[in-house]
């Protein structure tokens, strides 16, 4: 096997973590050009997000051409099963962020993506119910699936699938707050995660921000209510309190997991966009534009490591 194959046979499912923080950071900045009057911003990111995403599609399914079973071990790997989701959350976040710009291929997109998570769903809990799995192969990653459930509603609601959203949305999460108490119990009493998964922890954030999110859109809120103010003010504590680690988790050897920093940072940039919004306080229009700032340069950042690893060849090896 030749290097460019034995890489391609190692392309670990989690590089459409990518795609979700790309989607991420898009979704963030068209909402800021409502701001900033950049239009131009979003617009780019959107179609450079997509190209990226069809890239990664084709490597992948080139993978489960030639080495079915590399694809096999990962989807038997209780930790890596998880990421196979974000193949529908990158099209759910496609979607969403489309909304404005392709009308039409994003309703289709939505449809795609909302009807291959809820698969992946089923999937995936059946395997967890259905498998031996020690408790220490459980970390935030965990969260994936309900992460994409809590996403749907964002652009089912515009296209008139109310009751379909509403359906994702509790799911979502039900499904959240089942895992939160099973992964925090497992962080705290039980063997320190690898270097490689801690900075999963940042996917904490990401169900509570979306669950705003979503729950703004369903209801249509014109102002905060108790439910949503616990949703934001939930993310918001869990977002302040992995920013203290970030000096810490900042200093690990780079891996891909590292993007797990990106998405959940951006659900939180758009929530805090939406509390400003609704809010009207001075408060959230600053934290707003910090989280904004805090998140471009991450993606930056992150952005000129996966690149510097690529031509290190120091990802998509044998592990």
């Amino acid at each position: 096997m030749n290097n460019i194959n034995q890489r391609l046979a190692n392309m670990p499912i989690s590089f459409f973590a990518i795609i979700m923080g790309l989607g991420g950071f898009t979704l963030a900045w068209e909402r800021a050009t409502t701001m900033l009057q950049f239009p131009f911003i979003s617009f780019y990111l959107y179609y450079f997000t997509f190209f990226m995403f069809v890239v990664l599609l084709v490597m992948y399914f080139i993978k489960i051409i030639k080495y079915p079973q590399e694809v096999l071990k990962e989807l038997k790997s209780p930790i890596k099963l998880s990421f196979f989701p974000t193949t529908s959350i990158s099209i759910l976040l496609l979607a969403t962020a489309g909304i404005h710009i392709n009308p039409e291929l994003s309703k289709y997109l939505w449809m795609i993506g909302a009807g291959l998570h809820f698969a992946w769903t089923l999937f995936i809990l059946s395997a967890w119910i259905n498998r031996d799995i020690d408790i220490k192969f459980i970390n935030p990653a965990w969260f994936i699936p309900a992460v994409g459930n809590i996403i749907v509603p964002i652009a089912g609601v515009h296209y008139g699938f109310v009751n379909l959203s509403y359906f994702f949305f509790d799911l979502g999460l039900l499904y959240w707050l089942i895992l939160f108490t099973i992964v925090f119990y497992r962080i705290i009493f039980h063997h320190p995660m690898a270097d490689k998964l801690l900075p999963t922890l940042f996917i904490f954030i990401a169900p509570p921000a979306l669950g705003f999110i979503s729950y703004v859109q369903l209801t249509g809120l014109t102002q905060i209510d108790f439910f949503a103010q616990f949703l934001y003010n939930s993310a918001l504590f869990l977002t302040i309190f992995l920013l203290l680690q970030f000096n810490k988790l900042i200093k690990l050897k780079f891996y891909l997991s590292w993007w797990a920093y990106s998405f959940p940072l951006a659900a939180m940039t758009i929530a805090t966009f939406l509390m400003a919004k609704l809010s009207g306080f001075l408060f959230y229009k600053v934290l707003f534009g910090i989280l904004l700032t805090i998140l471009t340069l991450l993606i930056i950042l992150l952005s000129i490591k996966t690149i510097k690893a690529m031509l290190n060849k120091s990802i998509c090896i044998e592990e």
